[in-house]
């Protein structure tokens, strides 16, 4: 073993001693947790949050909820903004408030996987990485496993991505990508194809589950469906305020 090589495992071994990655995980992560109208959830999950992220930064970016979810949300999160409703509109507000070099943002009927810091440290300890996400995980049925195993490769090949997955990236590379879009649909899937401009973006193995109960008020199938229409003609360049409408009437009763 050459002195280079004994240097290198010996400072690794002192970090790992010291606890300084966990340490850089927690301290270093800012959570974005956008929110309108979530009084029944607010409190649970943030509760669920801090266990699985006990010194992240936790930001709950409120859209004018009148079900007093703000109020709710007080006292078990780090900070509460608020905003005009509008999920990109309150992840950016959301941003531009946070201290974390690191921001992920989080939908607030998500179960996260434990360890989650440790991953997203472990995926951005490549400088060459902009960014990255989970992959998601939904309950058995047949239309489940079809969103769960195609929509993930095609979204590989694709570059889109949805708010579910847990999207997260550099501080630096949100600002270079001016943040999220204020549109009506597709605000995220536009960030993210935006984020990759900024440099490599990754996901990890680590899953996410990600609540049915969108799809179980409007139907599986419906839903399925609807988003795969909304996919589709957003690939092929229709506006995203025709494709807000588009998904109105498909989804009016959600």
């Amino acid at each position: 073993m050459n002195s280079s090589t004994a240097l290198a495992k010996t400072r690794s071994r002192n970090r790992h001693l010291a606890g300084d990655s966990a340490k850089s995980v927690e301290t270093q992560i800012s959570i974005i947790v956008p929110v309108c109208n979530e009084a029944s959830l607010i409190r649970p999950f943030l509760q669920h949050l801090r266990e699985r992220a006990p010194k992240a930064e936790i930001i709950v970016a409120d859209g004018g909820s009148s079900d007093g979810t703000d109020r709710l949300a007080t006292g078990f999160c780090d900070q509460l903004v608020g905003s005009d409703r509008g999920r990109g509109r309150q992840m950016n507000i959301g941003a531009r408030t946070a201290h974390g070099e690191i921001l992920w943002f989080v939908h607030v009927d998500a179960r996260l996987p434990f360890q989650c810091l440790d991953e997203i440290w472990r995926i951005m300890d490549d400088p060459n990485v902009a960014g990255g996400y989970f992959r998601i995980r939904l309950p058995r049925g047949l239309v489940y496993r079809f969103t769960d195993s195609f929509a993930h490769y095609a979204g590989i090949l694709l570059r889109m991505r949805c708010g579910d997955h847990g999207i997260f990236c550099r501080r630096t590379a949100f600002l270079a990508t001016g943040g999220f879009p204020e549109v009506p649909l597709m605000e995220d899937v536009e960030f993210f194809r935006r984020l990759h401009r900024c440099g490599r973006v990754k996901y990890s193995e680590q899953r996410i589950l990600v609540s049915t109960r969108r799809y179980e008020a409007l139907g599986r199938t419906r839903l399925t469906l609807a988003y795969g229409v909304i996919a589709t003609l957003y690939i092929f360049g229709v506006p995203l305020s025709a494709l807000a409408r588009i998904y109105r009437r498909m989804c009016c009763d959600a």
